[in-house]
């Protein structure tokens, strides 16, 4: 397997915005990608046509407009591993992150940050996963009983993310984001209005200390 071709797509700096802003938004139209890359409509529409023709991107057209996503959760994996890898800000003197984003926020459709990790730890401590990161059957009758979507899909039930911003892993896969999207419906977490920074309730914290996440 080659990564000669999505590589040098994601290596362009305007492509790069463009993957960058999608990971924190659901979709966003042409215009308001070329905003954020400082480039025009026309630069934007042949970058973005790349992207798509890579299988990086998804586009949908609402009347006249067209909106733009990531194809994939791979997509955001790779752009969170790659992030991973990357200069540490914290040491490299750069703006840091907000403390919102640091602390707990969605990695494309499951929970990342340090709360993130932190629950992937509790869930180990509980007993709910086991080894890399399996479900175990108390697990699963625990995660049912909470209300966890727990059916099977074509994604894997299981799997580890490296966190960008804390370099430990947290968990993705079927699991995460069944997870992560109960946590929302329970009223434990709350997006926020402007990222995909997500704020722990009040609620959130005695929930997720039911799960053995230490925060």
């Amino acid at each position: 397997m080659s990564v000669d071709a999505p590589a040098a797509l994601i290596g362009d700096p305007t492509r790069a915005t463009f993957l960058l802003a999608l990971e924190d938004k659901d979709a966003l139209p042409l215009s308001e990608l070329a905003r954020l890359a400082g480039v025009g409509n026309s630069t934007a529409s042949i970058q973005l046509g790349k992207l798509v023709d890579g299988g990086l991107l998804s586009v949908e057209r609402h009347g006249r407009h067209r909106y733009f996503r990531l194809a994939s959760t791979e997509v955001a994996t790779a752009l969170e591993a790659l992030a991973a890898i990357a200069p540490d800000r914290r040491k490299s003197g750069d703006r840091p992150l907000p403390n919102g984003i640091r602390a707990a926020r969605t990695c494309y459709d499951h929970l990342a940050g340090e709360v993130g990790v932190a629950l992937l730890d509790g869930l180990r401590r509980e007993g709910i996963v086991e080894g890399e990161v399996e479900l175990t059957p108390a697990g699963r009758a625990r995660l049912e009983a909470l209300g966890v979507d727990l059916e099977p899909t074509r994604r894997p039930l299981t799997k580890l993310c490296l966190d960008w911003t804390e370099r430990r892993y947290h968990l993705a896969g079927a699991l995460g984001a069944a997870l992560t999207q109960r946590m929302f419906e329970l009223g434990w977490i709350e997006r926020t209005a402007t990222s995909r920074a997500v704020r722990v309730t009040r609620k959130g914290r005695g929930g997720l200390l039911s799960l053995g996440a230490e925060l």
